[in-house]
């Protein structure tokens, strides 16, 4: 059996790292074991199924970059042999690849999941990116993208770059709406006419909540009988409930939390809001899509997650909310995609789970 170790920071519900335990939990283990190095204390979310699923978690807790590298190397000659290091960390790929190098790893994978960084907003910032992108390119045997968008902004002009997409289990999502299609309402307790708006995902500046309450205040304004879903938490969650509070919006918002139950979730929602400032490739896009909910999404997040399915409409940040109201009711009104349809797409598109775990196996060979 091979062990592959995955760096990847903390293993909890978001976009990543749900992509990569959906690769995990279908791979054939009598071949391949995964282990994770975090660099936190804190427990996550999916602790206790790795364990079960026969992987290891490491902690690493140096919040220096030098200090956690030797580490890094450390813990990997002590924990050897690992047929691969997985590195899933965007830029600090550079250092990480570096150490599995030093700890002479024969397969070191860079893996980008992303299509921006703040730090490009600052001359240091750039400078460490391009110091990162050189460590990366020496030191990296393969190289790995969710998408186009996302290969070209870690590895630009790499024509290495293996595309390995953020696939699900299709048939749970494409089935499982007619099964619990009034899910949340029941939950809640709403009517049948109220409309379910659900944007989920890590309660972080990135994911643009702010937005999402603004426009629910301006949808009550103007009388739309409605509900707002916040899936999800994280560093802004108690700023964000208290930006609820001071707009006296808690009879149409709310949070519901980090929940294992994403199928059912979408399966009782009538449209996802996603207003991100940016995305790599949303894990989330691709399960509403294959529950056939609509999605109004903001302009910032690459086209490519459009599977043609007429489920997807993009607005921009700085387009009036009477535009995304216009873009939302009439995403409602379009024609339903029926399961079958839905399958047979993103199978044919790969984001088949399946397809995606015998890649990966051919990767690691």
């Amino acid at each position: 059996m091979k062990r592959v170790l995955h760096i990847v920071g903390g293993m909890n519900r978001a976009g990543a790292e749900t992509m990569l335990m959906n690769l995990y939990r279908k791979i054939d283990k009598s071949k391949y074991q995964f282990d994770f190095v975090y660099f936190k204390d804190s427990k996550c979310d999916y602790d206790e199924e790795i364990i079960e699923l026969g992987g290891r978690i490491f902690r690493i807790n140096s919040t220096n970059a030098i200090l956690r590298t030797l580490n890094l190397i450390k813990l990997i000659k002590k924990e050897k042999p690992f047929h691969a290091v997985h590195a899933h960390m965007l830029f600090s790929n550079g250092v990480h690849v570096l150490a599995a190098y030093l700890a002479k790893v024969d397969m070191r994978i860079s893996h980008s999941h992303n299509t921006s960084d703040l730090n490009s907003k600052t001359i240091s910032g750039r400078l460490y990116q391009n110091v990162s992108r050189r460590l990366i390119v020496m030191f990296s045997t393969h190289f790995i993208a969710c998408g186009e968008a996302a290969g070209e902004f870690l590895f630009p002009n790499n024509d290495q770059v293996q595309y390995l997409l953020n696939a699900i289990d299709v048939e749970e999502f494409c089935n499982n709406r007619v099964v619990n299609r009034n899910f949340l309402k029941k939950e809640l307790n709403l009517d049948d006419s109220t409309t379910v708006i659900t944007q989920i995902g890590r309660i972080a500046p990135v994911k643009n909540h702010e937005f999402t309450i603004s426009f629910a205040e301006y949808l009550v304004k103007n009388g739309h009988k409605f509900v707002v879903n916040i899936v999800g938490s994280g560093p802004l969650e108690k700023g964000l409930m208290k930006l609820v509070e001071e707009k006296e919006l808690c009879n149409v918002v709310n949070f519901l939390g980090i929940r294992s139950d994403i199928p059912n979730i979408l399966a009782g929602t009538d449209l996802m809001i996603m207003p991100s400032f940016h995305e790599g490739f949303p894990v989330v896009l691709v399960e509403s899509q294959a529950s056939g909910v609509p999605s109004l999404i903001s302009n910032n997040i690459s086209s490519e997650v459009d599977m043609g399915l007429k489920l997807v409409a993009f607005s921009g940040l700085n387009d009036e909310f009477s535009t995304w109201e216009t873009k939302l009711y009439d995403i409602l009104q379009r024609k339903h995609v029926d399961a079958v349809k839905r399958l047979e797409v993103l199978s044919s598109k790969g984001f088949n789970i399946n397809n995606s775990v015998k890649k990966l196996e051919c990767i690691y060979g």
